[in-house]
C-alpha cells in the first residue's frame, strides 16, 4: 500500500525534521513538507511505509502504521506546544481543554488512546516533559527554582521539588550538585 503521507515516531525537534527530510531525499523520495511526526511526499513520489521503515529506524525514527500510534505521537507534539502555552499565556488552559480544543474531540477519547498506546497517562507524560524542562533550565543556572516553578505553572517551588524527586529519585539540590544532567531525550519518555 503506497501513500504520500508518512506518520513518523520519535520526531521531537527541528533537527529531527531536518534529519527525516534528508533521509527521504537521500532515498530518492520527494518530501514536500516534513513536520514533527509527519512527512508529506510529492504525488509523484508515493512510498510503501514498510519499505521506508528500516531506513528511518536506523536513524532512531519509526513509521507508525496504526491510527492509535499516529494519534499518540500527535498528542505528544501538541503537549510540546502546551508547555509553551503554559509559559506564555496569561491564563493558560488546562491540559484537557487544550488537547480537546486542538483535536476537536473529547479529552476522554484522547486519554484512552494515549494510555493504551503509550502505556502511560497523558498527565504522567506531561509531568515527565516538565521535569526534563526543569533539568534543562537548572543546567543553565539562570533561574531559581521558584522562577522555574512559576514558569511551568507549579503551585510552588516545593510542589515542583517534590515532583522532581518523585520522577528522578533525587532532590533538586542533588541534581544541581552533580551538574552532569542525566537529561533524557523527549522521544524516550514513553
Amino acid at each position: 500500500m503506497k501513500t504520500n503521507l508518512l506518520h513518523i515516531k520519535n520526531m521531537v525537534c527541528p533537527r529531527c525534521v531536518e534529519a527525516v527530510q534528508n533521509l527521504l531525499v537521500k532515498a530518492g523520495y520527494e518530501p514536500m513538507a516534513v513536520t514533527l511526526g509527519q512527512a508529506r511526499l510529492a504525488p509523484s513520489s508515493p512510498v510503501d511505509p514498510r519499505a521506508v521503515a528500516p531506513l528511518l529506524r536506523e536513524a532512531g525514527f519509526d513509521v507508525l502504521l496504526d491510527r492509535a500510534e499516529q494519534l499518540t505521537e500527535q498528542i505528544k507534539g501538541v503537549l510540546q506546544e502546551y508547555l509553551e502555552h503554559l509559559r506564555t499565556a496569561p491564563a493558560p488552559l488546562t491540559t484537557s481543554a487544550f488537547l480537546a480544543d486542538r483535536f476537536a474531540t473529547t479529552y476522554s477519547h484522547l486519554s484512552k488512546v494515549f494510555s493504551r498506546t503509550a502505556n502511560l497517562t497523558i498527565e504522567k507524560y506531561l509531568i515527565r516533559m516538565k521535569i526534563e524542562r526543569v533539568k534543562e533550565l537548572l543546567s543553565y543556572g539562570e533561574m531559581t527554582l521558584v522562577q522555574i516553578a512559576d514558569q511551568l505553572r507549579y503551585s510552588s517551588g516545593q510542589h515542583l521539588s517534590n515532583q522532581f524527586r518523585q520522577v528522578t529519585g533525587r532532590s533538586v539540590s542533588e541534581f544541581r550538585r552533580l551538574m552532569q544532567p542525566d537529561r533524557l531525550s523527549l522521544d524516550s519518555l514513553g
